[in-house]
């Protein structure tokens, strides 16, 4: 006798609606260690202080095994709270360890401020073009996302403030400096208008800060979150995977105390706690070694890299296009001329062992067919011009 077996329930809306990260796709395409690839956002292996981090696990592995491999507080390792803490107070925003919650990367921060503030409908405002992970993030919260518009400078604010009436968002969601994917600071006059947009109308900040302290050139710029009228209503994410380690899924936090208390107990509810053996490592490295000095040598050869890229770009890019010329991070963003498709253009690059990532996945609505990010990170002056010659063949 046989007996019929029933149809499994569907997968939630959210599961089927959000799309794979492009990025990732392509990044999988361009795994061939001969292809120079243009589109990862990815530090560069060769300059992790290995040693350093490798010391820094084995003084804690050996000098409390039984503390740094069991569970630990959701909030996250006093000693890297403090030390996060005393960074932020020195770049001018003062910080207690109180006021910040270790996160898995500031991926997980994101996620966390979309489960303790959003409700499915609520509307959340991006720059256009933005992070991609964050629109998979806000479409899994069930967010309306609406584009912002923006210029070669960031978000403008006069038209932030008449979305802000004509949408009362709940959030808004910036990366101020070194933007991923367009490489722009937001200057100091636009974030104190940001601000005070935001406490003239109620609503909340989402500062994502991973790429800060990789500026190259030019004077350091206040976080949002530093700004008076916005301080009481601005989370800033932060993150170790680009200043020290990404494999370290290491990141935080700092928020108001009632959203950071929200925030914690949707970590709870999410995975306990950060990885406790990789947090107390951190926190060894940070107080054994300069990462300041290390990231000097990050920044030098990051520079070297992306002004090997800029010298390249006119000799390789077809007449009418257009680039910027970021002041720290790693990206740089180009505007292909009218009649130019960087999707299409993408599968003829990938045949002569070159990669980049197309714009068009990173903008909530208006997609510039012909814009691509390029990444200048991973690869040396010399790789990034021979990169160029290849990708200089598909046009």
């Amino acid at each position: 006798m046989t007996t019929s077996r029933g149809d499994l329930p569907r997968l939630a809306g959210r599961a089927r609606l959000v799309g794979a990260s492009p990025v990732r796709e392509i990044l999988a395409l361009t795994a061939r260690p001969e292809v120079i690839s243009f589109a990862g956002g990815l530090p560069a292996p060769e300059l992790f202080d290995a040693q350093g981090l490798r010391e820094a696990f084995d003084r804690v592995l050996a000098e409390r095994p039984g503390t740094v491999l069991q569970y630990s507080t959701t909030e996250g390792d006093p000693a890297l709270r403090a030390a996060v803490a005393g960074r932020l107070t020195g770049r001018g925003l003062p910080t207690e360890p109180n006021d910040l919650l270790v996160t898995g990367g500031s991926q997980q921060g994101l996620s966390l401020i979309a489960t303790a503030l959003l409700e499915p409908g609520d509307v959340v405002l991006v720059e256009n073009p933005t992070y991609l992970a964050a629109l998979q993030c806000f479409g899994f919260a069930g967010a309306r996302v609406v584009p912002a518009p923006t210029d070669a400078d960031g978000v403008i604010p006069e038209a932030l403030a008449e979305l802000v009436v004509r949408e009362r968002p709940k959030l808004l969601y910036l990366i101020p400096n070194f933007q991923n994917p367009t490489g722009r600071t937001l200057p100091l006059a636009r974030r104190r208008a940001v601000a005070e947009v935001a406490g003239r109308h109620g609503l909340w900040i989402a500062e994502d800060d991973p790429y800060g302290e990789l500026r190259f050139e030019g004077a350091h710029e206040p976080q949002i979150a530093a700004l008076e009228p916005a301080a009481d209503r601005t989370v800033l994410l932060g993150s170790f995977s680009k200043v020290m380690a990404p494999g370290l899924r290491l990141g935080w936090l700092r928020a108001p105390a009632a959203m950071l208390r929200a925030c914690v107990i949707a970590k709870q509810a999410a995975d306990l706690h950060t990885s406790t053996v990789d947090q107390a490592a951190a926190a060894r490295y940070l107080a054994d070694h300069d990462l300041d000095a290390h990231l000097d040598r990050v920044r030098t050869a990051y520079r070297a890299r992306r002004d090997a890229l800029l010298d390249g770009l006119a000799g390789t890019l077809p007449a009418g296009s257009t680039w910027n010329r970021p002041a720290g991070g790693m990206f740089v963003w180009v505007r292909l001329p009218a009649g130019h498709d960087a999707t299409g253009l993408l599968r003829t690059a990938i045949t002569h062992d070159v990669a980049y990532v197309p714009g068009a996945p990173f903008f909530a609505a208006d997609a510039e067919p012909g814009a691509l990010r390029m990444s200048f990170t991973t690869h040396t002056p010399e790789e990034i011009t021979e990169g160029l010659t290849r990708l200089a063949k598909i046009f």
